[in-house]
């Protein structure tokens, strides 16, 4: 079966190229940093969110050296919202270690052996940044190879063969030439064109040779095996206020979900419901703590959870406990989203 034309994809990208504020201008290099910092930030999170939060980001660590030499808790509230915690650990200690190194590795191999860089995005880095000849296989790639070779193998397991026919694209000169646009091309296509759903084919620089569309399996194809059901956690949290309405919060270990993030302090999250008595043994003052209406929810990658809120205030002269105490506004941009859903729940932010 022979593969579509990389000339073809290339002459349609650089008419319709998107403008995204990490990308270079058309004929200039990328800047490493701003691909690195764009590839992190895309993990498990949309163009859309990206996008504002790629530009305050940068706003606030212009280069790889203030990234670098930044404390922890100015990097972690800058990434606050955005999820997926351990990227921004992983993305501090990278810049510190690719500061030490004297700069970016440029080979796939050697962006590997940083925190938070995993095969994926090393091959973005590497093709996009140093121009290395290497497909990455995103979820954009692996829809667009899908369909043009009319795979039905379903994902996960199809994997390692889109991921040969998406290598055999660099067999045509135009795409070795150009591998870091050549990337860019596909990951553009199938944002917005070769969508998930009603893709639009008629616009498709590839449509003659799309085997997907020739046998009526654009919308079939890439199968995907069903997910398992996530399960349900639970948990209790305890908003603590001073006298003057500042919020008490502690911040989370280093390790493990959420790690070195602030959080509301609460118990575990576990499958099993947490009764009220239990609940308040696990409260982190002894307090009068009366319950919030309702509950907050969170949906995380491998499981949902659920939380109930308890509130009291700081006695009248009582000692505040260690930690970091913020007004609520202040609490809500230095917070996740799953604990600003709290502060939501207590009627602190909208």
């Amino acid at each position: 079966m022979k593969p579509p034309s990389a000339a073809d994809l290339l002459h349609w990208y650089d008419r319709h190229r998107r403008i995204l504020p990490w990308r270079a201008p058309p004929g200039e290099r990328a800047a490493p940093y701003h691909v690195w910092l764009s590839e992190i930030m895309l993990q498990q999170t949309t163009v859309a969110t990206v996008g504002p939060r790629f530009s305050r980001f940068l706003a606030r660590f212009p280069d790889l050296a203030a990234l670098a030499h930044a404390p922890w808790g100015d990097v972690a509230a800058e990434w606050a919202g955005l999820g997926y915690y351990a990227r921004a650990r992983n993305l501090h200690a990278a810049a510190q270690e690719i500061l030490a190194l004297g700069g970016f590795p440029e080979t796939r191999a050697g962006l590997t052996t940083l925190p938070g860089i995993g095969p994926y995005t090393a091959a973005a880095i590497a093709a996009i940044a140093f121009n290395a000849p290497v497909v990455p296989l995103d979820g954009n790639v692996e829809r667009v190879t899908a369909r043009v070779f009319a795979v039905e193998e379903a994902l996960p397991a199809a994997k390692p063969r889109l991921d040969a026919l998406a290598q055999g694209f660099l067999a045509d000169q135009a795409a070795r030439n150009r591998p870091g646009d050549f990337t860019q091309a596909l990951f553009d296509l199938g944002a917005g064109i070769c969508t998930p759903r009603k893709p639009a084919c008629a616009l498709c620089p590839w449509r003659r040779a799309c085997q997907a569309q020739k046998r009526g399996l654009t919308e079939a194809v890439p199968r995907k095996a069903p997910k398992p059901e996530r399960p349900t956690h639970h948990g209790v949290h305890f908003l603590l206020l001073d006298a003057e309405g500042q919020v008490w919060l502690r911040r989370r270990p280093a390790r493990g979900l959420l790690g070195g993030m602030l959080e509301i302090p609460g118990t575990s999250w576990r499958e099993a419901f947490w009764p009220e008595t239990e609940a308040l043994a696990e409260a982190p003052l002894v307090l009068n703590w009366h319950p919030a209406a309702g509950e907050a929810r969170h949906v995380f990658t491998h499981f949902a959870l659920t939380m109930r809120l308890y509130r009291a205030r700081l006695p009248a002269r009582a000692k505040r406990p260690e930690g970091e105490w913020l007004a609520p506004a202040e609490a809500a941009h230095a917070l996740p989203s799953v604990m600003r859903k709290l502060l939501v729940l207590a009627g602190l932010s909208a």
